[in-house]
């Protein structure tokens, strides 16, 4: 097996294998899903690091952070203010849900979810995939869909279509934060923006591994 070979096989089972083998355990895995993303982060993480072509600074600083950032906050505004009316119309009776009924988890929300969830996934399927898959698949565009559908594919384990779609088009997003800023921490940013504004919505009970079944 040669090199790119052997990353296709990798790829597959990371980013295809994995979260069909969790879809299939998904009753199982319910309350294991933040454990199971750290450990392999924490896999990525040290391949990344072992890797001398692997520029570490990507991982804090915040690289064409100039480039990106005012297309970064006007679409999250725009995105906010047009889901909170969406959503409102569509489904007022859980508008804001989590800060109205559950004040005290929604402020563990805000501090935890960008540590625990989002660094994971922005490490796992921007940063690894990005420097990992180069080889293999070297027009940035292709990483950039490729990215987003396996993200999309990561999120079958909560078993409804909302999550995969929201995922997918998150995922493009992200992806392309990440190749124009070439910064971890700036996706970060991004995701947890967008994350924590669909958990305070209402939106994130379609991504409660609670309601896994």
């Amino acid at each position: 097996m040669n090199a790119n070979q052997y990353r296709w096989f990798e790829f597959t089972l990371i980013f295809v294998c994995l979260p069909l083998l969790g879809f299939y355990l998904r009753i199982y895995l319910a309350n294991w899903l933040i454990p199971a993303l750290i450990v392999l982060m924490s896999v990525c993480g040290m391949l990344l690091l072992g890797d001398p072509h692997f520029k570490r600074f990507r991982l804090t600083s915040l690289g064409q952070f100039c480039a990106v950032k005012r297309r970064l906050f006007s679409f999250f505004f725009i995105g906010a203010l047009f889901s909170g009316v969406f959503y409102g119309i569509i489904n007022q009776g859980n508008w804001f849900m989590l800060p109205r009924n559950s004040f005290n988890n929604w402020l563990m929300l805000l501090v935890f979810y960008p540590l625990l969830s989002v660094l994971p996934q922005e490490l796992i399927f921007r940063t690894y995939f990005f420097h990992r898959y180069k080889r293999i698949m070297p027009k940035k565009t292709v990483r950039i869909i490729v990215s987003a559908t396996v993200f999309a594919l990561a999120h079958i384990v909560y078993a409804n279509w909302v999550a995969v779609l929201l995922a997918f088009i998150g995922g493009l997003l992200f992806a392309f934060t990440y190749a124009q800023s070439r910064s971890t921490f700036v996706c970060v940013i991004e995701h947890s923006l967008w994350g924590l504004w669909m958990f305070t919505l209402g939106i994130g009970q379609y991504l409660d591994s609670s309601a896994i079944s």
